[in-house]
């Protein structure tokens, strides 16, 4: 039993690429757990999706000048981020609305660059990720980023909360929120960069909100909810790129269907509102009223 479980694990790492697919697929997990915490406390959820969109156009550019498609990818993500705050600042235009006017415009201008270079480029990689043809250069690139990210993100933890819970404070004790807002944003873009050779475009949102959304239906502190959401997102990997070999699957939809499963037990058993859980309580408060 215990041979053919070892068996299970250790068979898909056999190959080259299966192995660099989980490790970029992990390193991505766990930048979008971090980030998805403080995403969902500021409410930037829409914000996630618009520059994970945003992004189209710049990778398509950079493969056809033969750039990385780190760097088009970073330059479209921030420059979407720019659109909109430019938007919003000179207009009465509210965000929601700001956001859609500029995530779609960019991803429309992506798929017309697509059609025009349809030889060089394959949309679906792009769209839905190719994680399998990882390379070297490729995971090594994912994991400078990625490790950068997370270290900001964790060196800089307690005045991002301060920041995602009370900005008024943070400002009033001389915390710059303004360079945190372009900091989180800037991460934002980076993470969208790590996340886009696992999943794709489309899927990259889910990888950065769903980890943030589990985490805070269990954990009571922004502590146990970084904790919670990058052991979840780390298990959702796993499983999303075990399965995806043996089921012959997508890799990124599998991931990403692994954590909509541990979101769905969270919100069915989470000890913060959980709806099993809610009955549960208010049943046995009843039985020890009566």
């Amino acid at each position: 039993m215990i041979d053919a479980l070892l068996a299970w694990i250790t068979d898909p790492l056999q190959y080259g690429f299966m192995a660099r697919a989980l490790a970029s697929t992990l390193i991505a997990a766990v930048t979008c757990g971090l980030l998805s915490c403080w995403l969902v406390q500021i409410g930037w959820s829409l914000m996630g999706d618009a520059v994970s969109h945003s992004v189209l156009p710049g990778v398509v550019l950079a493969y056809a000048i033969g750039w990385p498609f780190a760097v088009g990818a970073f330059l479209f993500g921030v420059g979407a981020v720019a659109l909109i705050g430019g938007i919003q600042s000179n207009t009465k235009i509210k965000a929601d609305a700001a956001i859609g006017v500029v995530f779609t415009s960019l991803f429309a201008l992506g798929i017309v660059l697509i059609s025009v270079t349809p030889s060089q480029i394959d949309l679906a990689h792009i769209l839905f990720g190719n994680v399998l043809g990882v390379g070297p250069e490729d995971l090594l690139q994912v994991a400078v980023i990625g490790l950068f990210t997370c270290s900001v993100l964790l060196v800089k933890r307690r005045d991002f909360t301060l920041f995602a819970f009370d900005p008024l404070h943070a400002h009033a004790i001389g915390i710059n929120t303004r360079l945190l807002r372009v900091m989180l944003l800037g991460l934002l873009a980076l993470t969208v960069v790590v996340t886009l050779q696992a999943v794709g475009i489309v899927l990259v949102v889910a990888m950065l909100i769903i980890p943030g959304a589990t985490a805070y239906l269990v954990a009571r502190s922004m502590g146990g909810m970084l904790a919670v959401a990058t052991a979840a997102t780390c298990v959702a990997a796993l499983a999303g790129v075990y399965v995806s070999f043996y089921a012959d699957w997508s890799t990124g939809g599998s991931v990403v269907l692994a954590q909509a499963v541990l979101f769905c037990l969270a919100f069915l058993f989470g000890p913060r509102g959980g709806v099993v859980t809610v009955r549960l309580r208010s049943r046995a408060g009843s039985l020890v009223s009566s």
